[in-house]
């Protein structure tokens, strides 16, 4: 783990532009649109469709709800099945998924993999089996550097919006630099993650320009790992009075939460900002007091809903994927989290 200051020059200032979308807009793209990334080969087909979707870390929740949407996107298409395969966090598996799709004859590829760096193998076996393959939530570029069609988020945005959150939170409380921590907890090898922290950390540095010391915290991005990496941290700061947190995912900030909770610490000296819901929502639900405070609603659902839907386009109708369809997020709570449309399992 490493620590910092809340405003280092090398963080992101600006997101990329974001393009909300709608589902039915996604499965039926207009004429336009600019050409895909690789692998964009379509046509009209007939018949029964099989579309494999190979994901990182199938068991987390937010997955669980892609794939969900997924199923739901073939579903209401007809004569469509997909495939869902747990990569896990192994990038051979990746690979070897993407291989056995290949021999499967499947119509389509869309994949979220644990690595990027696989991303122009997987890109080019595809190309030469001559598949269409799109990336889901984790952008891949083949070896000439050309992004895959991508469906997902954008990730200095979404971190941005934690980040905005996190301050205005810090702010409210009154709390203090000189007693205050802010814990982030993310894979720090993956791209993403390191996206989306980086934006966290600029927009609350833009808010509160001489803000906490930020610690960072290395995660497998699981809740477990999080809360047991966050339980030295806490302890080597002992006399630390306010923490405010967020990570990669829920699984980050709820676990790193937990670890202050049981720590000790009230809830009302934690700033928790998830980011997912899928799991912050939970204290919400059984109604007890928290420092999950808020989070970063992102619908797997609706990820998996316009991916399958982008690809059946393709396939059915010669429809060229969308080279980039980035999904809308908001910051919700306990007072409005279920009118929002967060499932809580």
């Amino acid at each position: 783990m490493k620590q910092h200051a809340a405003h280092p020059t090398w963080f992101r200032l600006a997101a990329v532009g974001v393009t909300a979308f709608t589902i039915a807009a996604l499965a039926a793209c207009s004429s336009g649109q600019e050409t895909a990334g690789p692998a964009d080969s379509g046509g009209t087909k007939d018949g029964t469709l099989t579309i494999a979707l190979l994901q990182k870390q199938g068991d987390q929740q937010y997955f669980i709800d892609e794939a969900t949407g997924a199923k739901d996107a073939a579903k209401d298409a007809g004569d469509v099945t997909v495939n869902v395969v747990d990569l896990g966090t192994d990038a051979n598996k990746a690979i070897s998924e993407v291989e056995a799709a290949i021999a499967q004859q499947v119509d389509g590829i869309i994949i979220v993999v644990p690595d990027g760096k696989i991303g122009p193998q997987v890109i080019q076996l595809a190309n030469e089996a001559g598949i269409p393959i799109m990336a889901a939530d984790d952008p891949i570029e083949d070896a000439a550097g050309v992004a895959a069609a991508f469906t997902g988020f954008d990730g200095a945005s979404m971190g941005e919006k934690v980040g905005a959150e996190a301050a205005r939170l810090y702010q409210e409380a009154g709390w203090t630099a000189a007693d205050t921590r802010i814990l982030s907890a993310y894979r720090q090898d993956q791209p993403n993650c390191v996206e989306r922290i980086e934006g966290a950390a600029s927009a609350f540095a833009d808010a509160v320009p001489d803000g906490p010391e930020v610690i960072d915290i290395g995660t497998d991005n699981s809740a477990t790992d999080a809360q047991d990496k966050a339980g030295a941290v806490i302890t080597a700061n002992a006399g630390v009075k306010h923490w405010v947190v967020w990570g990669c995912n829920d699984e980050n900030e709820t676990g790193v939460v937990t670890a202050l909770q049981n720590s000790g610490v009230a809830s009302t000296d934690i700033a928790g900002v998830g980011l997912g819901a899928y799991l912050t929502c939970k204290d919400w639900n059984a109604g007890q007091e928290t420092g999950n405070k808020s989070a970063l609603f992102i619908s797997g659902v609706e990820v998996g809903k316009a991916a399958v839907g982008s690809m059946i386009a393709l396939l059915r109708d010669g429809t060229e994927l969308p080279p980039k369809t980035v999904a809308n997020t908001e910051i919700v709570d306990a007072s409005n989290w279920e009118a929002k449309g967060v499932v809580c399992t």
